[in-house]
């Protein structure tokens, strides 16, 4: 398009707090490169009523931010805006009206859109969600979207029991190593789909050290090898896709009669392809998941939420749900970060240290 979106990394420091004085990083990102950025210094606001002021720890660079920066997600923030949707942070201060959270405290995010890609942040109150400080910091700053996204896909679309089986494919996503720790730690099987790599075996190593039953390619889908998997595990009730395309179509065949695919996620860019003979003689369904909109949903559903992060938590407590693969970059090195995270055949996490 040619258009600019303006979007802003903070970086604050020497904050006298109270008197509205403070510096920031000011970050225009150009549409479809996000890798154009530079920093400036902005002044950082007051402490409100029902705020909360919060040193940010660390923030994860997603794939939505990246399209959001682009201008291309489903969600764009009135511009110019801080980008970031996911991190943790510790609470310095809060305001008079604040009645949950106190200094010390570690936030994440509830809802997308915060803008977390700054190093000290004034959020309301009601825009935060409580986490254990003794979790491993990369657990917290990655929790609030893939984990969520993996836990209520495995709970929201088919009744699994132990001994069930899931299949997805980009299982090495942050999404996918989730789906593959939750499953294991409640006695579901899992078959995980990669794209071929140079370093598959050390994929697969890792991938089955999460727990994964099965790691296959995208190539194997059709290969008569995959009659000997099922003969250990039943066929999966839940298929989950993130991918689209070709790899969408060959793990549905596999799916059960009667059987749900979950589509999160296109990142081939290929619409997702379905024979007519799987909607008449299987009754497959299909169906679609965004975080974001079971957030707005569930808005007024307090329970749900916290319900949902008390039991991530306590995975992460008993050591049976890690954070992904992750590269810790600094702040001021974000641009060599957000490039690789663009890059293929990425298995790691790029997450910025404020």
């Amino acid at each position: 398009t040619g258009a600019y979106r303006h979007w802003w990394l903070l970086r604050f420091a020497g904050t006298q707090w109270g008197h509205g004085t403070g510096t920031a990083v000011l970050v225009p990102l150009l549409v479809q490169d996000p890798a154009r950025a530079g920093l400036k210094e902005l002044e950082v606001p007051r402490l409100g009523h029902s705020d909360v002021h919060v040193k940010m720890l660390a923030a994860p660079i997603n794939p939505a931010d990246i399209n959001m920066i682009q201008g291309t997600y489903a969600i764009l923030a009135p511009l110019p805006a801080v980008a970031g949707n996911e991190g943790v942070g510790r609470v310095l201060e809060v305001g008079p009206g604040v009645t949950a959270l106190r200094p010390g405290d570690w936030v994440i995010p509830a809802d997308a859109g915060l803008g977390t890609w700054r190093t000290q942040a004034v959020f309301p109150e009601a825009s935060l969600l409580q986490v254990p400080s003794d979790i491993p910091l990369l657990c917290a700053a990655t929790l609030s979207v893939n984990p969520c996204t993996a836990y209520r896909m495995l709970a929201d679309f088919e009744s699994l029991a132990p001994g069930d089986s899931v299949i997805q494919n980009a299982a090495n996503s942050g999404v996918g190593q989730a789906v593959i720790q939750i499953a294991k730690a409640t006695g579901i099987r899992t078959i995980n789909v990669v794209r071929d790599r140079p370093d598959l075996p050390k994929l697969v190593e890792r991938l089955k050290a999460l727990g994964a039953d099965h790691v296959i390619t995208e190539d194997m889908l059709r290969k008569p090898e995959m009659k000997e998997i099922f003969k250990s595990i039943p066929k999966p009730r839940l298929a989950l896709n993130c991918v689209g395309g070709k790899s969408t179509t060959e793990m549905l065949r596999h799916l059960q009669p009667k059987g749900t695919m979950v589509t999160y996620g296109g990142m081939a860019k290929q619409p997702v392809t379905v024979p007519v003979s799987a909607f008449i003689f299987r009754d497959v369904r299909l169906r679609g998941f965004w975080m974001t909109q079971w957030k707005k949903d569930h808005a007024h559903d307090k329970e749900s939420l916290s319900s949902m992060m008390d039991t991530l938590c306590q995975l992460v407590q008993r050591g049976q749900l890690g954070a992904p693969a992750c590269t810790t970059v600094p702040l001021e090195d974000f641009k060599e970060a957000l490039v690789a995270s663009t890059q293929p055949f990425t298995s790691s996490k790029q997450v910025l240290l404020l």
